[in-house]
């Protein structure tokens, strides 16, 4: 990696474009030879093209820790507190294994709203940083303390989206 000081970058908000965001920098990260690895928190069993494509860029490593169905915040169940633990502490151990350049962290921001995550834990795990590794922390509902901490902090704010006609989430497109 040329680069030597790594951030934090957060994507947050309402509108669309958070995770887009951060594949953005993961695939100009890997025109660059830098190694990756990417947590996705949330991502259910659909079949999601963004994760089926990362699997072909080199220096990328994908897991996810998502379960069957969306949680349900009014819901949550052990397994969906087990999943986002064993996510973090997947996250720190990449973080810390001096294997990777860049760590994403997909909807950690949601898991840390829907208190499936410790919002401290992440606050550790964002001091915790080796000072050459780039993270980036995707989802709605960024708490104050994480925003706090981030370098960089981009709020995609929805206009319009068609979803509230009632079009539906679209392959190749939203998912």
């Amino acid at each position: 990696m040329t680069q030597r000081h790594g951030l934090v970058q957060l994507f947050t908000g309402e509108g669309k474009g958070k995770t887009s965001a951060a594949l953005g920098t993961v695939l100009r990260a890997s025109g660059h030879g830098f190694r990756t690895y990417i947590i996705f928190f949330m991502k259910s069993e659909l079949p999601h093209g963004e994760i089926a494509a990362l699997r072909h860029l080199p220096n990328v490593e994908v897991a996810k820790y998502g379960g069957l169905k969306f949680v349900n915040p009014d819901r949550i169940k052990p397994e969906d507190i087990a999943k986002a633990g064993e996510a973090l502490a997947a996250a720190r151990e990449a973080m810390l294994s001096g294997r990777y350049d860049l760590i994403v962290l997909d909807e950690l921001n949601i898991a840390a709203a829907f208190k499936l995550v410790d919002v401290d834990e992440v606050i550790k795990l964002i001091k915790d940083k080796p000072p050459e590794v780039e993270l980036v922390l995707t989802g709605r509902y960024a708490d104050p303390k994480l925003v706090e901490s981030a370098d960089l902090v981009t709020e995609m704010r929805k206009i319009k989206h068609p979803y509230d006609k009632g079009v539906p989430a679209r392959r190749g497109i939203e998912y």
